[in-house]
């Protein structure tokens, strides 16, 4: 067999996204906003694996300090616009991956030119100013472009999702497995009446797969309570005592796989919760020409579900390995492949229906998609992010953040104190830097100058903490003060590359529509290795 170079270079990544992953990473066209160091490893991180395209957008001119803690800088890039020099650099990590640059100061290009970023399937930030910020969070979210904000301080990460909202189909569970013990289809019910456990041979009895010898005894559990399954404990422990005693040696691993699916067979197969929630959203009721191919082919398949279906889901068609002979196994597995076969049919037809009666052609959703959705249709998810706007200005998340700095070991103290310095850069139109300030412990004598900086930042934090009507202060929050204020606005190349990985790996998650990404905000702390999520 012979592999192509694209497949050989590209091979472990594909085991976890699949050709469908990988081609839309190699569409998709991001946008960075400043080529700092985190900004850089979080492109390091997506080129590699082999991002369409990628623009950095920065006005900035090297620095000596910018060399210290980017890698993707040399000495001789001091003195260079910091957007080429970084990717020029970071086009040779990959040649699949096309690298642009756009030498011009962001928060400029915001103000007065906004639909510039409206061409990217993504924009990443880094040490973007907040009025700016909520300017271009605004243009993209009304434009349903996600917009990642990330931010490193010293030994501190942050960064948060903003996208209105983002659907997955294929979130990656564990298994895929619907065996439908519970209510057997009517081809699966033909099947196992073809098994006579009492003329077969120890050898046959041995392999008949447990998915039969399940059905059989729940059958004639059914028969002697009424039609109904196992409930209680005590209930499926004497049913497991009824599987035993069809058992003719202990050396029979199919009973033992049946005896251990028990809970499984118990179990009533029915729409997840999630997804019935899916299924009563406005974006499932009403369709229209601006519908996501996500919404069609869901209210295809509820549409199914509450016809077709019998109230429940397309089938997976999944079978997973057990005790079985050869010819048993795969003629039980083209049953289940044969049942998800004519669901899916089923589903197609409803969605070739919707699309025609908003005026789009059958092909405009692909086979393989309807197929994925309806072998994922347990598993789909939606998440509806909070705009910055509600998050700053319109709804902040009072009550959860004063409860949440109330907890000395939380890390939504870092999130306070980024907001403070935004609120500091808006007012002095740089970042606190006090290096030389200590604490109180240190011998080394703290200037005016770090005690003014400590001050100031702290006035800040007391009016957000007044905005967000929080009496109580917390008392550790002045050692933060104080280490925000030595940190500066520093990058530290370590915090960098941790970030620059936590970041690429949920910026594939959103370009590529698999896994589940953040919701909304993750704060890392380096100085005690702990990581936080909270929805703000």
């Amino acid at each position: 067999m012979i592999i192509d170079k694209k497949t050989q270079k590209y091979d472990r990544q594909l085991r976890l996204w699949q050709a469908s992953g990988q081609t839309a990473l190699e569409t998709a066209k991001v946008c960075l906003i400043n080529g700092t160091a985190t900004g850089c490893e979080i492109l390091k991180d997506l080129v590699l694996p082999g991002i369409g395209s990628f623009t950095v957008v920065d006005g900035k001119i090297v620095e000596g300090s910018d060399v210290g803690n980017t890698f993707f800088l040399v000495s001789d890039s001091i003195g260079t616009n910091r957007a080429q020099a970084v990717t020029e650099f970071l086009q040779e990590l990959n040649e699949d991956a096309k690298g642009f640059h756009f030498s011009e100061d962001p928060v400029a290009l915001i103000e007065n030119q906004p639909e510039y970023f409206l061409q990217f399937s993504i924009v990443i930030t880094t040490d973007l100013p907040e009025k700016p910020l909520l300017k271009l969070a605004d243009t993209l979210w009304n434009a349903k472009i996600p917009l990642v904000i990330v931010r490193t301080i010293g030994f501190i990460g942050y960064f948060r999702i903003v996208l209105p909202e983002h659907t997955v189909v294929e979130t990656h569970p564990e298994n895929v497995i619907d065996l439908r013990l519970d209510v057997p289809f009517p081809a699966l019910e033909q099947y196992v009446n073809t098994f006579n456990f009492e003329t077969l041979d120890s050898m046959d009895h041995a392999h008949v797969p447990y998915v039969v010898i399940l059905l059989k005894y729940l059958k004639q559990w059914k028969q002697d309570h009424d039609g109904k399954l196992p409930s209680t404990s005590a209930e499926r422990n004497e049913f497991k005592q009824l599987v035993q005693s069809g058992r003719r040696n202990v050396d029979e691993e199919n009973f033992d796989e049946a005896l251990a699916s028990v809970w499984k067979a118990c179990a009533a197969t029915k729409v997840p919760h999630h997804v019935e929630e899916i299924f009563k959203n406005s974006s499932c009721d009403s369709i229209t020409i601006e519908s996501s191919n996500f919404w069609i082919i869901a209210r295809a398949v509820r549409d199914f579900v509450s016809n077709e279906g019998l109230g429940l889901l397309p089938l997976a068609g999944n079978v997973p390995d057990m005790k079985a002979d050869t010819s048993n196994y795969v003629a039980m597995q083209n049953i289940y492949r044969q049942k998800a076969k004519e669901d899916i049919s089923a589903v197609r037809t409803r969605v070739h229906d919707i699309l025609n009666s908003i005026g789009r052609p059958a092909e405009f959703i692909s086979d393989d998609e309807i197929d994925s959705f309806c072998k994922h249709a347990s598993f789909i998810q939606v998440i509806r992010y909070r705009s910055l706007q509600e998050e700053y200005i319109t709804e902040p998340k009072k009550l959860d953040i004063g409860r949440w700095l109330q907890d000395p070991q939380a890390n939504i103290v870092h999130y306070v104190l980024i907001r403070a310095m935004d609120r500091f850069y808006e007012s002095h139109n740089r970042y606190p830097d006090a290096a030389t300030y200590f604490l109180e412990d240190d011998t080394e004598e703290v200037s005016e100058e770090a005690k003014n900086e400590f001050n100031t930042l702290k006035t800040y934090v007391d009016n957000l903490l007044r905005e967000w009507e929080i009496t109580n202060y917390p008392e550790h929050l002045d050692n933060h003060i104080h280490e925000i204020c030595r940190a500066g606005s520093s990058e530290l190349a370590n915090i960098a590359s941790l970030l620059g990985g936590m970041v690429s790996q949920e910026v594939i998650k959103l370009v590529t529509k698999q896994y589940i990404p953040m919701n909304n905000t993750v704060i890392f702390d380096g100085v005690r290795s702990t990581s936080s999520s909270y929805i703000l």
